[in-house]
């Protein structure tokens, strides 16, 4: 069905975990392709013993090098991207697989919905790998009060392989991630996607940002006032702030297709606003 694309760095046990979770609680059988950073604990004999796909660069390329590079080996007609920190919840996939034949074209971008110790959807199941309460997951997972929402930019997300193709996978420039998933957003609007939706029922539950960004400068640690938003406000001339309230009305409840933006005063300062700051990082950075 989907080809779950996964980059790694040195994180076997949540690995483990994550793959079990997606043979346990999925309807289909899917691909799984991962990408080893490194790999020197281990992680390349267990993908061998248990015949999964990967690719391997052994320094630490990022998550855009590396979903790019496992992308290439993938045989089906969807890429779904996921951090190998995932618990993926029952059912996960039939929800995308249901909107998908709603939709009846491929030029989408679908997202999951991430549980979190904390955070706007917040169940404590345990902030580690090791006090891990599976039991308590499943038996309140379905407990949680929300709906699907608009201008999702976050995985796990699942776009048509030909549209990934066509706009190039991930801008490689952002290593080691941050600032990539509204850049693939950013890169798709202008393919003229016009649904960007979170799924409810696509649920996984999330550790945090443990993937590949250990021993990274933690200046690049945060989308908004990071290195990868000064690049992004460089590329489009917009900030990631402005493109995700302005066009993608990000983390609001999903009401259909988007448009483009009204351009009233509110847009207009605020555009303004990002020009200023354009031309400060055009002298300075």
């Amino acid at each position: 069905m989907f080809s779950i694309i996964i980059p790694s760095l040195n994180n076997l046990n949540y690995l483990k975990l994550c793959i079990a979770s997606i043979k346990k609680n999925s309807i289909f059988d899917h691909e799984i392709i991962i990408h080893v950073n490194v790999g020197d604990d281990g992680t390349i004999n267990y993908l061998n013993l248990n015949k999964i796909k990967y690719t391997h660069t052994v320094v630490n390329s990022g998550i855009c090098e590396g979903v790019n590079l496992a992308s290439k080996l993938s045989s089906k007609e969807f890429i779904l991207y996921a951090h190998d920190d995932f618990y993926f919840c029952p059912n996960w996939d039939k929800s995308l697989f249901d909107e998908i034949k709603k939709i009846g074209h491929n030029k989408f971008y679908l997202s999951g919905t991430m549980i979190e110790t904390s955070g706007k959807i917040s169940l404590n199941c345990g902030s580690t790998v090791e006090n891990f309460n599976e039991n308590k997951l499943l038996s309140k997972y379905k407990e949680l009060d929300f709906k699907d929402f608009q201008g999702s930019t976050w995985a796990p997300h699942l776009v048509h392989k030909d549209l990934w193709n066509k706009i190039g996978g991930f801008s490689e420039e952002y290593f080691p991630g941050t600032g990539s998933d509204p850049d693939l957003n950013k890169k798709l609007w202008d393919e003229g996607v016009r649904i960007f939706k979170g799924l409810k029922n696509c649920m996984v539950y999330h550790f945090g940002s443990t993937v590949t960004r250990k021993n990274v400068n933690k200046s690049y640690n945060t989308e908004s006032g990071s290195k990868g938003a000064k690049i992004f406000l460089l590329k489009w001339g917009i900030s990631i702030k402005f493109f995700k309230k302005f066009y993608l009305k990000s983390n609001t409840p999903y009401d259909g297709i988007l448009n483009e933006p009204k351009k009233n005063w509110l847009y207009l300062l605020n555009l303004i606003k990002c020009k200023i700051l354009y031309l400060y990082y055009k002298v300075v950075f």
